[in-house]
């Protein structure tokens, strides 16, 4: 615990003490994930002292605008790290790295250094236990990374840990506000001192979200990506079982097919209804199977939908992007061992539907993003 990071939060304490209690909920949990849970928990609570101490210090931080921000939303694994990566590197935008979303601070290049240091090697340490982890969801400390690592609750933790029935139940009574609330400190703190640049932000539960969002940040753009439910449901039930393979003693393939497929029919159904009472140009399509077939074309349009401008700069970072280390493996998984495609099919037909209508389901990527 960092004992300087201010003095204390009883309210937010206790809020994080329902993710502990949730902890003990699940079965065959190990004692590395206990260890993990709790020092995620942990770390939580500290950078939100490091937060509050800021502001404390700092009130002018507060006034930071934080103007017409990017969200990438949309299904996991439909090319989301990538839209967010393009879009967050080109020289006017800014994501937060995920460095900064674990210890959020003003800027201090002594402290930079110690703390990208120190999560490196955590990271390090964090593929030795889940092999397999970097192949699917590629993470670096000093690159833009998920919104979610700086929230303190959500549905990631079921998801990722396992069964937390009672956390759960609290978390569907809580109002979502007061997260974006939250983020929105974080970013003013990540702000202030430095050039002000446009916020790209990602995750993919942000997509429902996007009525709050738009409450905390009325000019918010959304960028949601499209991608046949299928494909999604098998390589995300894919990457849930690499995760809690690090917690638990024994996973159930079964029930996480379940989770991730009444999880995503829920965030898509959100999506949907909120998308009928945003104005139409703040949410950007972006199919997958087109991003993949031509990126040198989509990427540029994208751009241009969400007012940028697409440089030569940003024509050689999308090609970095894109380009998988030689020899890197692809994710490969089996649907069937996590749950049927006719009931996937079944789930998503209103979203299928749509995607049909507008050419966005999948037809034949040309390569895996």
């Amino acid at each position: 615990m960092e004992k300087k990071a201010g003095a204390q939060d009883r309210a937010f304490a206790d809020d994080l003490g329902r993710i502990i209690d949730g902890a003990a909920e699940i079965p065959r949990l190990s004692p590395l994930g206990w260890f993990l849970i709790f020092n995620e928990v942990q770390g939580k609570y500290a950078n939100r002292l490091r937060v509050n101490r800021v502001l404390s210090e700092n009130p002018q931080v507060a006034d930071e605008p934080i103007t017409a921000p990017v969200f990438v939303c949309g299904m996991p694994r439909t090319a989301t790290t990538l839209a967010h990566r393009v879009l967050a590197e080109s020289p006017d935008h800014r994501g937060p790295l995920a460095w900064e979303l674990s210890h959020t601070a003003l800027h201090d290049p002594r402290t930079e250094r110690k703390v990208i240091r120190q999560l490196g090697q955590a990271l390090s340490l964090m593929e030795l236990v889940a092999p397999g982890l970097q192949e699917k969801h590629p993470t670096y400390i000093d690159r833009p990374e998920e919104s979610v690592l700086f929230f303190a609750h959500g549905a990631h933790w079921p998801l990722q840990r396992g069964p937390m029935p009672s956390y759960s139940a609290w978390l569907a009574d809580q109002d979502v506000r007061s997260e974006y609330e939250y983020l929105k400190l974080g970013l003013q703190v990540l702000q202030h001192g430095r050039e002000r640049k446009r916020w790209v932000l990602k995750y993919p539960g942000h997509l429902g979200d996007m009525d709050t969002i738009r409450h905390v940040f009325p000019d918010a753009t959304f960028v949601w990506t499209h991608r046949d439910p299928v494909t999604v449901i098998g390589s995300f039930a894919s990457l849930l079982e690499t995760l809690q393979i690090m917690v638990l003693h024994e996973v159930d393939p079964e029930a996480i097919g379940r989770a991730a497929l009444d999880h995503l029919v829920s965030q898509v159904q959100r999506g949907l209804e909120t998308r009928m009472s945003l104005p139409p140009s703040s949410v950007v399509d972006v199919p997958y199977h087109k991003l993949s077939a031509d990126p040198f074309t989509e990427v540029p349009r994208l751009y241009s939908a969400i007012g940028a401008t697409w440089t030569t700069r940003d024509e050689e970072h999308l090609a970095e992007v894109i380009a998988k280390p030689k020899g890197a493996p692809s994710h490969r998984y089996d649907l069937s061992r996590y749950v049927d495609r006719a009931e996937v099919e079944a789930a998503f037909a209103p979203y299928n539907r749509m995607l049909d209508r507008l050419d966005m389901r999948d037809a034949a990527p040309a390569v895996e993003l």
